[in-house]
């Protein structure tokens, strides 16, 4: 089950210590924009976004766990801005997954959506 604050998360995997909350507040602004691109993707449901460490991915998710690549892909989008690589191979690099992820999260939510509609 997904229960776990999408905050958290995150910056777990930017590296800070969850209970540093110094960039909180940047950090938060970053993910609510990765998730608005998501949303003009119809990856995420219009309007979704987070307020504090209490937001779950369960609540962003609704429980599907088939769409573990938004996690990632909302990683890359907060480290690509919040701490970005001094190598641009690798800034290069992230830009070019979150693009894949882009765009196989896109596809994979429209081909969900047409099964269900042709179920």
């Amino acid at each position: 089950m997904l229960s776990e604050s999408v905050l958290n998360t995150i910056k777990g995997m930017l590296g800070p210590s969850i209970s540093y909350d110094t960039f909180d507040q940047d950090i938060i602004v970053l993910i609510n924009s990765s998730l608005m691109v998501l949303a003009q993707l119809a990856v995420v449901p219009e309007g979704t976004k987070i307020k504090d460490e209490t937001t779950t991915w369960s609540e962003i998710l609704d429980e599907r766990q088939d769409l573990e690549g938004i996690k990632e892909y909302i990683y890359l989008k907060v480290k690509m801005i919040f701490d970005p690589s001094a190598s641009s191979t690798i800034q290069a690099h992230y830009a070019e997954r979150a693009k894949e992820l882009e765009w196989r999260l896109h596809a994979f939510c429209d081909s969900m959506g047409k099964k269900q509609e042709t179920s």
